[in-house]
């Protein structure tokens, strides 16, 4: 049987019909399949977002750069911000906590014409971002959220600004939809919703009716889902049953690149081709790799890309000996030297098609300034330092 039709949770989801789903439309752009690239830090660089597009079309979104360090003009964080000549759309997603910031970050990027599109981070639960307001934290203040919005729309000009954002900090404090109201105030050209609160970070199941609740608040900008698309029928039933316009892809892709084809199979009404081999993810892990190093140079890239091989053997057997052997690569050559030792004719294994890939963990405290929910109609907040929000 084949492998992708293996999970009952995909068995009868039908392929696409002909007219039933659009073009995603960020303003101007348009983005067939609807489908977007997740943000994800140390992931989403150049050499992996060419990757994935090699597989097949959509939007695809630079990791999280900081708005101070843009500002301030830090040698990583233009590294981090650099699109490749390739990409047709440079879509870059930022990160602050302080309009001022945030703002001049946008005039940057958009008066030296370095970016098409603009993201703003409001979904990042890591205790890093969220114990200095932002991330997921931001919106429980919305006149701060308005404050930022404000500062990047106006200073972008004709560049769409689009926003991700999370259910909330907790289930206690909801605020996606106060926030994707703002957003489209505000003039946002589309708002992006993960469907997991602060608190879950990635555990526990997207609730995707979520979705569908900020899709009928939000009549007239596209929204997007995110959460739980592991495989590519999982991307049609999210819009079936939410009615979003579009979804957002990020584990699920992890080790998988060729998610995007199997994406662009399923729009067009095709059923998908079967995952391939280790002898042809051996070939894209090659390339992915050749790629890190020809962007920065190859003991970082070699570094950068040891987790993304075990993302593509997790679940092939024999591969906790063999993860273990390329977490030591520190060269092109001893990956090739490793790589070459695999039996190359294993199939992808039918148990790893939903193998949760990337963060993970279970529902932890959400870490926040001290005295942040005290007045939630604050401006920006004090970013000396943080504690765990009681409560």
């Amino acid at each position: 049987m084949d492998a992708r039709y293996l999970n009952p949770v995909n068995r009868d989801v039908p392929l696409a019909r002909n007219g039933e789903f659009v073009p995603l439309a960020v303003r101007e752009i348009r983005a067939w399949p609807p489908v977007v690239l997740a943000p994800m830090a140390g992931v989403t660089n150049p050499p992996f977002r060419l990757l994935c597009r090699s597989f097949g079309a959509g939007l695809y979104v630079s990791e999280m750069i900081t708005a101070r360090a843009l500002v301030e003009g830090n040698r990583k964080t233009q590294l981090m911000a650099s699109f490749d000549p390739a990409e047709p759309v440079r879509s870059l997603q930022l990160y602050g906590v302080d309009p001022r910031h945030v703002g001049e970050a946008t005039r940057i990027l958009v008066g030296e014409g370095r970016i098409d599109h603009l993201d703003l981070n409001f979904g990042c639960p890591a205790p890093k971002v969220t114990r200095r307001g932002g991330g997921a934290a931001l919106p429980a203040k919305p006149r701060l959220l308005r404050d930022i919005i404000r500062a990047a729309v106006g200073s972008a000009g004709a560049v769409p600004v689009t926003i991700k954002i999370r259910i909330g900090i907790d289930d206690a404090r909801v605020t996606f939809l106060e926030a994707g109201r703002i957003a489209q105030e505000e003039g946002c050209a589309a708002v992006g919703l993960h469907a997991r609160t602060a608190a879950q970070h990635y555990s526990g199941h997207a609730r995707w009716e979520a979705i569908a609740r900020l899709k009928q608040a939000l009549p007239r900008i596209p929204v997007l889902g995110n959460g739980d698309v592991w495989e590519a029928q999982d991307a049609l039933r999210m819009m079936r049953d939410t009615g979003c316009d579009g979804v957002i892809v990020g584990r699920g892709c992890l080790g998988r690149p060729w998610l995007f084809r199997d994406l662009a199979d399923v729009f067009e009404g095709r059923a998908p081709a079967d995952p391939p081999a280790l002898g042809e993810v051996v070939r894209i892990m090659l390339d992915h790799a050749r790629r890190l190093v020809s962007w920065s140079e190859e003991a970082g890239g070699m570094r950068s890309f040891r987790k993304h091989a075990s993302w593509y053997t997790k679940g092939f057997p024999g591969s906790a000996v063999l993860r273990d052997r390329l977490m030591r690569v520190v060269s092109l050559a001893d990956l090739e030297n490793t790589l070459a030792t695999v039996d190359r004719d294993l199939p992808f294994p039918p148990e790893a098609m939903r193998l949760r890939r990337g963060k993970s963990g279970g529902v932890q405290k959400v870490v926040l300034p001290a005295g942040f929910l005290d007045d939630l109609d604050a401006g920006a907040p004090d970013v000396a330092g943080g504690r765990a929000a009681k409560g």
